[in-house]
């Protein structure tokens, strides 16, 4: 091999070196409080702050946020945790309740739980995260928002056996956080599908269900009255400071509402938005 072609060689593997990111590892998990995991390429993405809202701007959903909580601040402490599933109306904050959940124990006790965050169809790389996470010294929550799974779609038999089930087992210093629309994670329909054509329909429903039961904590979020959607935008206006009459701020919220078709969490976030750019 002539010194020119080696030094071609050299030059392209400096060039492959710097584009791809490196490799995760147990000190990328000491510089961060939350993380994205990229399957594909199995690296973790830092991420410098955490989207989210304050834990007390969550109206309505009380005994959600306490469950949750108390969970996640067990697991925190170095106590075990369950994994936790919310399920139910979209828009009341699931996500939101998880990152604020996170940060609050953050808060008591500083730098104590790592997020890593993981796309749905990132899931089949979930065993590859976990041998990452196996070793490392921290406590971690890896959290998929909008979970579920369709008809033909194998990714959520790999799932369960991460959660429970692995001869591995899950690792003690990790919890699987989730949430989703569906209750049982599955369409209605594939469901129904399964009972009509299974030999045992009983047996066939079963196992599909059965991921929901390998979350200890299995929570719904249920969709909000008027006097929620409304204590949830005076909340949003006080923490704003929005300069503003209780009177004309619930009307302008109803008439938002109304116009929007239904009332949630999500609804009152986007109504603040917008009022706040209207007062300036």
């Amino acid at each position: 091999m002539t010194p020119e072609l080696l030094e071609k060689i050299d030059r392209i593997a400096s060039a492959l070196e710097r584009l791809s990111p490196p490799p995760a590892s147990s000190s990328t998990l000491e510089t961060h409080d939350a993380y994205i995991w990229h399957g594909s390429s199995g690296v973790l993405r830092p991420v410098e702050h955490v989207s989210g809202v304050d834990l007390a701007l969550l109206h309505g959903i009380d005994r959600q946020s306490r469950l949750v909580l108390e969970n996640t601040r067990h697991f925190a402490a170095g106590r075990t945790g369950n994994n936790v599933m919310l399920w139910g109306a979209r828009g009341m904050g699931k996500s939101s309740l998880v990152k604020a959940c996170f940060a609050e124990a953050n808060r008591d006790t500083p730098h104590s739980l790592v997020l890593i965050e993981i796309q749905r169809d990132d899931l089949s790389t979930l065993p590859r995260l976990l041998d990452i996470l196996r070793s490392q010294p921290r406590r971690c929550i890896v959290f998929c928002d909008d979970l579920s799974f369709e008809t033909q779609d194998a990714d959520y038999k790999s799932l369960k056996s991460v959660l429970d089930g692995g001869i591995m087992g899950r690792p003690e210093n990790v919890l699987f956080y989730a949430t989703s629309n569906r209750r049982h994670l599955m369409p209605r329909d594939m469901m129904e599908n399964e009972s009509g054509s299974a030999i045992n329909p009983q047996e066939a429903v079963e196992e599909k269900v059965s991921l929901s039961d390998r979350f200890g904590l299995w929570i719904g979020v249920h969709g909000c009255n008027q006097q929620t959607y409304l204590a949830i935008v005076d909340g949003y206006a006080a923490h704003r400071r929005l300069d503003i009459a209780a009177e004309s701020l619930h009307r302008q919220a109803l008439a938002w509402a109304m116009e929007r078709g239904g009332r949630s969490g999500r609804v009152a976030a986007q109504f603040i938005d917008h009022l706040s750019a209207t007062l300036g």
